[in-house]
């Protein structure tokens, strides 16, 4: 498979580790210093970019790619406010997004677990429910995506619970903490409290490495597949 990276900081440069050691070919790679390799005849050739760079430059970086007819995986964060819609008609007239928060497979496990888990707690109103994020001190967007994705899971199953939001004491409202510190690859914890106890899930990445493989993956997934796709459909859970 062909693929172009678009950011090429620590995540890119592990994507590409990975994605030549699956056999793949990178034919073209574009940072900050050389946009117009996008009007490139290597780039054109690609089968899908993957795309992991900044939420004022994600969309545009999808149009670019959409342009050239080259599909996208892309795991960039703190576009979907602005773009969302404008995301969804590029799919209806036939683009195709893979889009994830987080492309780490114990994520896709505990994602799961936690939409079971908040079906079960929707029964028990005496517990409450808070969710927290760490990451390292060079992620600028709070919250993290994936700690969104979560507390969207846990607000469409606990009825008393009608939005998520930071910095609140509203108690319907999903509470959703950020820490900033060292380099931290991700953590994310899910506690539901109580008077007599309290319940916890939480995971936490040992490095970047599981969110590159699973970039490549995607990609892989994406070259046969069209329209709006994300972690969900790549496993069922």
């Amino acid at each position: 498979m062909k693929i172009a990276l678009i950011g090429y900081g620590k995540m890119g440069k592990m994507i590409e580790e990975i994605a030549r050691s699956r056999g793949h070919e990178i034919v073209s790679i574009i940072d900050i210093d050389n946009p117009e390799e996008f009007d490139s005849d290597r780039f054109a050739t690609a089968d899908v970019a993957i795309e992991f760079t900044s939420p004022t430059a994600a969309f545009g970086n999808y149009l670019k790619c959409w342009q050239r007819g080259v599909k996208v995986v892309s795991g960039s964060t703190g576009w979907k406010k602005d773009h969302e819609a404008d995301v969804l008609e590029q799919v209806r007239q036939g683009q195709t997004l893979f889009w994830a928060s987080n492309f780490s497979i114990g994520v896709a496990i505990f994602s799961a677990v936690n939409r079971y888990l908040a079906r079960i707690m929707n029964q028990f109103p005496q517990y409450d429910v808070e969710l927290e994020e760490t990451h390292h001190v060079h992620k600028l967007d709070h919250p993290s995506g994936t700690a969104i994705t979560l507390g969207e899971e846990i607000v469409e199953a606990i009825d008393r619970k009608t939005a998520w939001a930071e910095d609140t004491t509203d108690p319907s409202l999903l509470r959703i903490d950020h820490i900033r510190r060292g380099e931290v690859p991700g953590i994310h914890t899910v506690r539901y409290d109580s008077d007599a106890d309290i319940i916890t899930i939480s995971h936490s990445a040992h490095s970047r490495r599981g969110f590159a493989l699973g970039a490549v993956l995607a990609a892989e997934y994406t070259k046969d597949h069209q329209g709006l796709l994300t972690i969900s459909d790549m496993f069922k859970f």
